[in-house]
């Protein structure tokens, strides 16, 4: 019940807090402030802690540009984790801007869209996104296309990293930098993680939004920790099968450690 009571009142206070910086939001994205990738940040912030999940980092952002996050998928969870790490933008596919409340944040925070059906789109999609990783935005990408149970890493798509060769200066020696980082859901009320709570990792498509927010509020204080790997540098001429598979081996061994409580700090 207490539990109940704390969620309802920091969920109000949540819409509450929404509601204030939506007009701002608004102003910014049509006035290209900078304000307008720092706002997000304080939402994903506010966000976690309303739902009580406290985030613990291990390692760093890397401070060198362009830059790509490449992360493991398991939940819209991960959404509010990576945002308020760092001012990121998003690539998401197009059907999310339809989404309930999430296609509304996602246009707010300015989420790239993409139609990976389409290839007479794709031209314009890859562009923007190395338009914003030039302008100095932080990319986000779930190269693994997919939501996974949160326990394992799905196998990921090298050709989602084409964003990444797009990125690259026409001239000169340029280089993309592409930095893995693991999200794993360890802990729930301070003990590990077991069955029971898994399913509050990772989102099934099979589960609804409603149910598995109750869910997760229903479980209380959860532990995610977030490892940043090694950027790996990509430069012209590079493949990007050889990438994804740096990444992917980065992914593994990160979310593996603290999954089995191996991580060295």
């Amino acid at each position: 019940m207490i539990i109940w009571m704390r969620a309802t009142i920091l969920l109000i206070l949540l819409a509450l807090l929404t509601f204030a910086l939506v007009p701002v939001q608004l102003l910014a994205l049509k006035f290209d402030w900078k304000l307008r990738r720092r706002l997000p940040r304080l939402w994903h912030r506010f966000a976690l802690y309303t739902l009580g999940i406290r985030v613990l980092r291990h390692g760093a952002l890397e401070s060198r540009s362009p830059l790509m996050i490449a992360a493991n998928h398991a939940s819209w969870k991960d959404i509010l984790i990576l945002g308020s790490i760092a001012d990121v933008a998003f690539i998401a596919k197009q059907e999310v801007a339809a989404w309930p409340v999430f296609g509304v944040l996602a246009r707010l925070q300015k989420t790239i869209f993409v139609v990976r059906e389409e290839k007479r789109r794709s031209g314009d999609q890859v562009n923007e996104i190395a338009a914003r990783m030039a302008d100095g935005e932080i990319v986000v990408l779930f190269p693994e296309g997919t939501t996974s149970d949160g326990n394992r890493i799905l196998g990921l798509k090298s050709t989602l990293f084409g964003a990444a060769a797009a990125a690259l200066p026409g001239e000169g020696d340029g280089v993309v930098l592409v930095q893995p980082v693991a999200i794993a859901y360890t802990r729930v009320q301070g003990l590990p993680l077991g069955r029971y709570h898994r399913p509050v990792a990772g989102w099934p498509g099979d589960v609804g939004l409603l149910p598995h927010l109750k869910g997760v509020i229903s479980a209380g204080a959860m532990d995610v920790d977030v490892t940043f790997g090694h950027a790996v540098e990509f430069r012209k001429g590079d493949n990007r099968k050889v990438l994804a598979a740096n990444v992917e081996r980065q992914l593994r061994d990160m979310l593996s450690a603290h999954l089995r409580g191996r991580h060295q700090p």
